[in-house]
């Protein structure tokens, strides 16, 4: 029999521990491939999940779980809950943009600018209306209205206007926008249409004699004082009309009126639960993907809906930057005799301090709303005609409204001479020997067209009492 010595002072040289290395990485290997697993079967099962409104339970509007041991395990592990931004600090801001879209005079010209803010902790919500002929920076063009950016943009890169607008508008009034959605008129009125209407009250009665109609010409509307349900083609008209007596004519009234329709739109969807079937959400979005952009995912505009449902629509706050006596802005004219309107401190430093603290209303300085408005300071009053020397149908008709729209004054639209069409290059005449350099100016700076001399082959004889002539050339861009 063998007998072994063992000497238990000294490490034996010939003894060696067991392997566990081994065993250690194929444990480690075996947690990687479970982890794997669970982490391909999350990003197989829901590619498409928050994109399904089926996903989404119809009345908490909340993400459902998962059947099946697996599924249940990987959302647990993987879910994260829907937050938007802004949500943590209290305070989510949206842009609304709203625009004529093709078809329209000026497309990409947003008609309608407002900034839409919502504090979730106390279900407060405020609307801050920006005019149209705001004068502010945009990158690479100078100082223009602000409804411009969003044209720029779209010139730029298809359906990149809404994003190029909110970055110009987040940084001239030094707020984080991280959301925009960008409607056209055919938008506004499905959506109000898609509701059944929605009832809102007219405080003053009014009549525009001069609202846009089909083929160049104007139609006659009219409200009346009270309680009234909108379809969406009157609330369309409703939130458009620019010429209405009573006080009603002016942008600052018109942004007043889309508020009005915006807070009657919200209490329609949320307070009869029209749109807050995720399945409901989903298909008016998929009906009115051709007329609306928004960098808003699905799951995160249910959120928007969750967040806003339970919004009291009497503590909505407004704020209406105007050029009242005591108001925000101030008229002007920009460097080509546009008009347009800026600070009345020369900064947006008051302004910006008025956005945000909308939430406070001791912190704003008021806009006084019953003093009368600024005359808007005119041109130097010049007759234009108007001739069209291409092709294309109508152009001259959409040139003259776009400039009506500016208040230039229009008398006559035509076309030149067949025989010589199309003319290559458009330009500006000075006709008559009346002092009209300021008007000269500005349609230069509206059109993009330079002054020439010598008028084109076929055109036609202008009236005789007109004091400039617009040619419509192949290379003008609308």
């Amino acid at each position: 029999m063998n007998t072994r010595h063992i000497n238990f002072l000294h490490k034996q040289l010939d003894e060696k521990p067991p392997k566990r290395g081994r065993t250690k990485w194929v444990f480690l290997l075996v947690i990687i491939g479970i982890f794997g697993f669970l982490t391909y079967s999350y990003v197989s099962a829901n590619k498409d999940r928050f994109l399904n409104p089926l996903d989404y339970d119809p009345v908490t509007l909340e993400p459902k779980e998962p059947e099946g041991f697996f599924k249940k395990l990987t959302y647990l592990v993987f879910h994260k809950e829907t937050k938007l931004e802004g949500q943590r600090n209290d305070r989510i801001n949206i842009l609304i943009l709203g625009m004529g879209g093709l078809g329209h005079d000026g497309p990409y010209l947003t008609d309608t600018i407002m900034i839409a803010s919502v504090r979730p902790s106390d279900n407060d919500v405020a609307l801050v209306s920006i005019p149209r002929d705001l004068g502010v920076k945009i990158k690479d063009y100078g100082t223009r209205k602000i409804n411009h950016a969003n044209h720029f943009g779209e010139m730029e890169k298809e359906n990149w206007g809404a994003a190029f607008a909110t970055e110009v508008i987040s940084e001239t009034f030094d707020i984080d926008i991280p959301y925009y959605i960008r409607v056209d008129f055919q938008a506004f009125e499905d959506i109000i249409d898609e509701v059944g209407g929605v009832r809102v009250n007219v405080d003053r009665t009014f009549t525009d004699y001069m609202y846009p109609a089909p083929n160049d010409r104007y139609q006659t509307i009219s409200f009346e004082t009270g309680p009234q349900t909108m379809n969406g083609s009157t609330a369309l008209k409703f939130v458009r009309s620019r010429h209405g007596g009573s006080g009603e004519g002016s942008d600052f009234a018109r942004a007043a009126r889309q508020q009005k329709v915006i807070l009657a739109l919200k209490e329609k969807v949320l307070s009869f639960g029209t749109l807050t079937n995720p399945v409901r959400i989903k298909k008016v979005i998929d009906a009115l993907e051709r007329h609306m952009t928004t960098n808003m995912e699905f799951d995160e505009i249910l959120e928007l809906v969750r967040v806003v449902r339970n919004l009291d629509t009497e503590k909505i706050t407004t704020l209406v930057l105007d050029n009242g006596v005591n108001g925000y802005l101030v008229n002007s004219t920009g460097a080509n005799g546009a008009f347009l309107l800026f600070p009345r401190t020369g900064n947006y430093n008051e302004i910006n301090s008025a956005i945000k603290n909308v939430f406070d209303p001791e912190a704003i300085v008021e806009s006084i709303d019953d003093t009368p408005e600024q005359e808007k300071p005119t041109l130097n009053w010049a007759t234009i005609e108007i001739q069209n020397g291409t092709w294309r149908a109508g152009l001259a008709a959409r040139v003259k409204q776009r400039l009506a729209d500016e208040e230039f004054y229009i008398e006559d639209i035509g076309n030149t001479d067949p025989e010589f069409k199309p003319v290559i290059s458009s330009g500006i005449y000075k006709i008559s020997d009346k002092e009209s350099l300021e008007v000269v100016e500005a349609l230069q700076d509206e059109l993009h067209m330079p002054t020439k001399e010598t008028l084109p082959d076929g055109t036609l004889s202008p009236a005789t009492s007109t004091d400039i002539l617009i040619i419509l050339g192949d290379d003008f861009i609308e």
